[in-house]
């Protein structure tokens, strides 16, 4: 599965070569491209926003330049994803329907926002991850990456999948390992039991 985001800030993305993810990289499982809108820019400070037409305050990002952006991109089966606080509330429903999808692009917006008429023009679907406002899209865009890339054959196993919170419509039960005993706290002794059970 391959993801391209689109962001002014390609160096935020840099945890997502740590851990799970970046394991998942490295094994071309995944593939995380970073395609910097900035570089799209025909100014020659490399501007990307302006002021909004009506007035307001902050800067609106414009919409040549972020289309410019997504041309780049060749692979023709792609499904555009703009992280949003207007969007659709992502849910792991969503996560596995998205994890279908053979490329991802996802757009990350910042300042006030995005040229309304490129979101018109390329969008497939506006996604939020919750009911407040972050500094860009970007945060939004590595919580998205993560939740679908989870259910791409490899990166885990299936059985984490099978017995994870809100696969089965319920959030999972607490958990325990060693010690059995903590701060005067023991493990509940149906686990014990259950595991010296195993061990027979």
């Amino acid at each position: 599965m391959k993801f391209f985001c689109l962001t002014l800030f390609p160096e935020m993305f840099e945890p997502l070569n740590s851990s799970i993810i970046g394991r998942a990289k490295e094994k071309n499982l995944i593939e995380i491209n970073l395609i910097n809108i900035r570089d799209f820019s025909k100014d020659k400070h490399k501007k990307v926003d302006d002021t909004p037409y009506g007035g307001g305050a902050g800067m609106i990002m414009k919409p040549d330049v972020v289309y410019d952006a997504y041309k780049s991109i060749k692979e023709k089966n792609k499904k555009v994803i703009y992280m949003s606080p207007q969007g659709k509330r992502l849910n792991q429903e969503k996560v596995k329907e998205l994890s279908n999808e053979e490329n991802l692009v996802i757009l990350c917006g910042h300042y006030e926002g995005i040229d309304q008429r490129v979101i018109d023009k390329i969008v497939d679907e506006e996604i939020s991850i919750g009911d407040y406002v972050l500094t860009g899209g970007e945060l939004p865009a590595m919580v998205l990456i993560d939740a679908v890339s989870r259910y791409k054959d490899g990166v885990i196993s299936k059985d984490s999948i099978e017995e994870e919170s809100f696969t089965s419509g319920m959030l999972e039960y607490p958990q325990y390992t060693r010690p059995e005993v903590f701060e005067d706290i023991k493990v509940p002794e149906i686990l014990l039991s259950r595991k010296s059970s195993k061990n027979r």
